[in-house]
């Protein structure tokens, strides 16, 4: 899906004054801010409702985000089910070492499976706000976003026509593969980009968490981390080769090296149960400039892309979907155009700051297993120091609860 010069041929075509591309946590925020200030917008989907309600995806999320969607609106049912963390736990050379991150800084985290949000922030935005939304549309090309008069085309999926929507602005929210990132030309652009070398088996097991927190284990034999998702329900990874095949983990060998990698003095086995998935990531980050191309402007992981080392992914997304939102609002309903003028800068303040920390943690959680002595020696003072100087553990979790970057 590429940037096309004209939209091809279709039935009368229709206007929004926005037109979001994309809904996940990016798209459907900036949707139902647009809403809330009465403005119409059309969101585009390529997926099923049920699709997007379902895919499993990331549960963290900061205080600061959460305090951004009630400000909004949009945090009822969050604040009503999600379960807080206030600590979470290293677990390295046979010992566990627990970080109270709460009793430091007087916040903490919300844990809300990615899935739950996006079902509620669809609901808001369709059901209660009346926003115009299309799923499963095929086919979506960008068109003219340097001139005042963009649009973009689609083919319905109930009539295979195919539409034009004109707007004033696109917002690209569709993620790495979408059409909004693949629209900007190649010579404008410049895509920042850092592979870690590693990868991670993701897994969801039908278990309950095994301790009431997060949990990293940095062992001699690779990474291992617990991320409870709920009661019933735990997401853990495992540090693989990159491009490794899932099928090279039968359970035996997941739960073997889980109990191996995760075990300290004095703590019972992890409970172990199904496994419902099993993929590999590879870990990466990259950084797509410029974020504003004329009246495209992009949000989420088709601008910008943080591995899921550091749990930033969907906060990132949520920073940019606020600030696009009450730009876009300003600019349409009241002629101010700073937040749009401002909008980029505004956003990759924050995203640098967050791949910083994610390459500072991911020499935490594998430098033990990288084979040097050295590396192993120096990531186990870090480490050390995280539980015996104050200042270090005040500066890691500033950045671990992303207080340090304002918007």
């Amino acid at each position: 899906m590429t940037q096309a010069s004209q939209p091809p041929n279709s039935g009368a075509p229709q206007r929004f004054p926005v037109v979001v591309v994309g809904a996940g946590p990016a798209g459907l925020t900036v949707g139902n801010i647009l809403r809330a200030a009465s403005v119409d917008c059309l969101v585009l989907e390529t997926e099923t409702r049920e699709f997007i309600e379902q895919r499993p995806r990331a549960g963290v999320i900061e205080e600061w985000a959460v305090r951004g969607l009630e400000k909004r609106g949009l945090a009822r049912n969050l604040l009503d089910r999600a379960e807080l963390h206030t600590a979470c736990e290293f677990r390295f050379d046979g010992e566990r070492y627990r970080f109270p991150y709460g009793e430091l800084t007087g916040r903490h985290h919300f844990v809300y499976p990615q899935p739950l949000l996006v079902t509620d922030l669809v609901r808001e935005y369709a059901d209660v706000r009346g926003g115009q939304i299309r799923f499963g549309v095929r086919d979506v090309r960008v068109h003219d976003v340097d001139t005042d008069r963009p649009s973009v085309s689609y083919t319905c999926p109930e009539s295979s026509e195919h539409r034009v929507v004109h707007c004033d602005f696109v917002a690209g929210c569709d993620g790495a593969r979408g059409v909004s990132r693949a629209s900007l030309p190649p010579e404008r652009v410049r895509v920042a980009r850092h592979d870690y070398g590693i990868g991670w088996l993701a897994l969801l097991a039908e278990a309950p968490p095994s301790a009431d927190c997060v949990l990293f284990g940095c062992h001699a034999r690779g990474f291992a981390g617990q991320m409870p998702r709920s009661p019933e329900v735990t997401r853990y990874y495992l540090q693989c080769p990159p491009g490794d095949d899932p099928e090279n983990w039968p359970p035996e060998r997941v739960w073997a090296e889980l109990q191996e990698r995760l075990g300290a003095s004095g703590v019972p086995p992890l409970t172990e149960g199904r496994l419902v998935e099993k993929r590999v990531l590879d870990m990466h980050d990259y950084v797509v400039e410029p974020m504003v191309f004329g009246r495209l402007l992009l949000a989420g992981d088709a601008a910008h892309l943080v591995a899921p080392i550091a749990a930033k992914g969907m906060n990132l997304a949520l920073h940019d979907a606020f600030l696009l939102g009450d730009a876009l609002v300003a600019h349409l309903t009241g002629g101010d155009d700073s937040g749009l003028g401002g909008y980029a800068q505004a956003c990759l303040r924050r995203v640098w700051d967050y791949q910083e920390f994610s390459q500072w943690l991911s020499e935490v959680y594998h430098g033990t297993a990288a084979g040097d002595p050295f590396r192993a020696g120096t990531t186990l003072a870090r480490l050390r120091r995280l539980f015996t100087s104050p200042a270090a553990a005040a500066a890691f979790a500033e950045q671990y609860l992303g207080t340090a970057a304002r918007y």
